[in-house]
């Protein structure tokens, strides 16, 4: 059965930040996807999405990466085709994380710092990461899908301080009183 409703279809979430001084380790941000079951929506993904994948039926791709900032506008871009994932899934959650290669960095450490979640023309959310500038990670958005198949849009920032590695296992879980 159809509905009226319009739901969150396509979305792009685009990351901007400055590139480090002359003579300093880059600054290097990346945008990661987590792919939930609907089955078990707040255990392990069943997949991620980061720098060289994409989800495997091409319905989270990777557009723009960057290693250094350098550029103008957004840096890093995601698409997330909402709409042509498969019902299987429930929940797709949407973190940045700094690489951290080059010792410990944090948002706060990096200049100008800024994420923004769109579809189409329209804004769902943009942030500094000015709340979490002591954070090495950040879950940026959460989309979530109801029995009906309508996927709705949650936005907060929350920090996480860590490795990439240990941060892409976690990013899905609850937040604390949730």
């Amino acid at each position: 059965m159809s509905t009226p409703n319009k739901d969150i279809a396509k979305v792009e979430v685009g990351l901007r930040w400055d590139p480090s001084p002359p003579g300093a380790p880059a600054h290097d941000l990346d945008i990661i996807a987590a792919t939930y079951p609907a089955d078990e929506p707040y255990g392990s993904p069943a997949y991620l999405v980061h720098f060289d994948s994409r989800s495997p039926d091409g319905t989270i791709t990777l557009n723009r990466d960057s290693r250094t900032g350098q550029g103008l506008g957004f840096d890093e871009v995601m698409t997330l085709e909402l709409n042509r994932l498969s019902s299987a899934y429930a929940r797709v959650v949407v973190g940045v994380v700094i690489q951290q290669r080059d010792g410990r960095k944090t948002f706060g450490d990096i200049a100008r710092t800024g994420v923004q979640v769109r579809e189409g023309r329209t804004s769902l959310a943009e942030d500094d990461f000015s709340a979490v500038a002591g954070a090495t990670a950040a879950t940026v958005a959460e989309f979530v899908r109801d029995t009906s198949g309508t996927w709705h849009f949650r936005g907060a920032v929350r920090g996480f301080d860590g490795d990439p590695g240990a941060y892409a296992a976690i990013m899905g879980n609850r937040a604390p009183g949730a």
